[in-house]
């Protein structure tokens, strides 16, 4: 799922959200996203497809969201919501 927004934030850098449906850390995540305009890919992980690659990629965690910006782990809900009150953020999805 492919999300954006009019007053995006210009970012070129691939964004990945795993996600559960029932999740409200998931929900709050996408809408701190959805908010700066950002688009990212919601992998949901009651696919099995996309458990598997949430498995792979994160062998020690249980816990999601857990989002991805170019491959690198950025972390979960408050590791995002923490980078946007230091605002630091917007220069880890752009790059600077």
């Amino acid at each position: 799922m492919f999300q954006t927004m009019a007053n995006s934030v210009n970012v070129e850098k691939k964004i990945e959200v795993f996600s559960g449906p029932q999740c409200k850390y998931c929900r709050q995540a996408k809408a701190l996203l959805d908010e700066m305009g950002v688009s990212y890919t919601e992998l949901d992980i009651s696919d099995e497809q996309h458990r598997n690659e949430f498995v792979h990629r994160l062998p020690r965690t249980r816990s999601i969201p857990q989002i991805f910006v170019d491959d690198q782990h950025i972390g979960g809900f408050e590791d995002l919501q923490s980078l946007k009150q230091k605002g630091q953020l917007e220069g880890v999805l752009r790059g600077v």
